[in-house]
């Protein structure tokens, strides 16, 4: 079956550790891409401000599934967005505001937020995530959408923190791990594989007809959703798991090698 579109995670996958990835190996490849008709998306926990800014040249010929599925953009317009109610919003705060070393952003459709009480260190490491970041002094007065929570803390405090919010925001919030020691909060069902699902009811084109390919849990949704699944080299080993293929590592260009395989229609293309 002829493969109709690409869908890559970022961090961990299409980037490599130094955030970066080789432009002119991608940008050829991209041209034969859209000699085939075969669409390119990028499905990220991050900021769309912040994936755009990957991609200058081609934000309105690619299309970006960001936030982990919360906000969707198909060729530069934006096709949905979740919505906590202001109730809900307010719950999810309060449980954080709890942990008094928690340290989280709130994401929303205009910006994210952070507390400008919050340590220097972590609103710049937030801002490489969030190009839209405001600081404010209080939480509970955002006047936004928000769709989704991030926080960042070490990875052995990360399994007891998803256990705790699991019970404290069930039916409100789903945390999900995205690597590097984030965790986000994201809307239950708004995750990766709802809105790549929302491009291709738009596109026409079936699960049987894409490829994937990611790194951490919060793949795991839409690498289940395709035929072609491909976890990364460095890929947790949860996501090896799941994954049909496998690829090389995100410092030897394992997504760029899987777009390869599918223009040269190498195994298993």
């Amino acid at each position: 079956m002829t493969v109709k579109v690409i869908v890559t995670d970022m961090d961990g996958t299409f980037l490599d550790d130094a955030k970066q990835y080789d432009r002119d190996r991608f940008m050829a490849q991209f041209q034969q891409l859209q000699a085939r008709d075969i669409e390119f998306v990028v499905a990220s926990g991050n900021q769309y401000y912040q994936l755009i800014s990957f991609f200058p040249e081609l934000k309105e010929q690619i299309s970006f599934v960001a936030e982990n599925g919360a906000l969707v953009f198909d060729h530069g317009e934006q096709i949905f967005h979740g919505e906590l109610t202001r109730h809900e919003s307010q719950i999810v705060i309060g449980e954080l505001l709890k942990d008094k070393q928690l340290n989280f952003v709130a994401c929303g459709l205009k910006s994210a937020y952070v507390s400008q009480h919050a340590p220097d260190e972590f609103v710049a490491l937030m801002s490489k995530h969030y190009h839209r970041l405001q600081r404010i002094s209080d939480y509970h007065e955002i006047d936004d959408v928000l769709f989704k929570f991030s926080l960042n803390l070490p990875d052995s405090d990360i399994p007891g923190l998803i256990d705790k919010l699991h019970v404290s925001l069930d039916g409100i919030m789903k945390p999900v791990t995205s690597g590097f020691g984030f965790v986000d909060l994201i809307i239950p069902g708004l995750h990766k594989a709802n809105g790549i699902s929302r491009l291709l009811k738009r596109w026409s084109v079936s699960p049987q007809e894409c490829v994937a390919i990611g790194d951490s849990g919060n793949d795991a949704e839409m690498l289940k959703l395709v035929k072609y699944s491909f976890a990364m080299g460095n890929a947790a080993e949860s996501i090896k798991t799941i994954s049909t293929f496998s690829t090389d590592d995100n410092n030897h260009q394992g997504a760029l090698n899987v777009i390869q395989a599918v223009l040269d229609k190498t195994a298993p293309f």
